[in-house]
């Protein structure tokens, strides 16, 4: 169990994803797509080049956006993606200079919905999260070695959980408890 900043306690689940290559890590996101439920609300938290549009790009792939139209929304702050099933709303909070200039994106609109969210720089904003939501930390292991740590906060995403964690070791990406 955990608190979140709002005090409720939800439940939390955590996996750790070791990706050797972008190979691995465009398997995660494959697999994240098939997982994560309609409306779901992932937070991103990375340094700068650590993997976090990567991710978002192969979610997207999976999901049925076609190459290349993925890419991070640095400078526009938001970018939506027309998957086959769901949309996917990638934000991008680094350039914001408060959680303010976030809220006047409209981003509960989009959370509210059916598709998947991405919010990159999420610490950046915590207060304008969701309680419920997956929380994706990234760290840079290697020159293309990554590690994704993924906090399932709420029972919403307790069955992605059930999914994810099936992965014990695939294309090279082995999942630590």
């Amino acid at each position: 169990m955990g608190e979140t900043s709002r005090g409720k306690i939800q439940a939390v689940k955590e996996l750790r994803f070791d990706c050797p290559d972008e190979s691995a890590t465009g398997e995660l996101g494959r697999r994240l797509a098939a997982a994560l439920p309609d409306g779901a609300v992932c937070s991103l938290i990375g340094t700068l080049g650590a993997g976090k549009t990567r991710l978002v790009q192969a979610v997207a792939a999976a999901s049925g956006v076609e190459p290349g139209v993925a890419a991070s929304p640095t400078f526009v702050l938001m970018n939506e993606y027309d998957g086959e099933n769901r949309p996917i709303y990638h934000f991008d909070a680094y350039r914001l200079a408060s959680e303010e200039e976030f809220r006047r994106l409209g981003p509960d609109e989009y959370f509210e919905g059916e598709g998947l969210s991405f919010i990159e720089w999420a610490d950046r904003v915590p207060n304008c999260l969701p309680e419920q939501r997956l929380e994706i930390r990234v760290e840079v292991l290697g020159e293309s070695e990554r590690r994704f740590e993924l906090r399932f906060i709420g029972e919403q995403y307790r069955a992605a959980y059930e999914m994810m964690r099936k992965t014990y070791t695939v294309n090279g990406m082995t999942i630590l408890p």
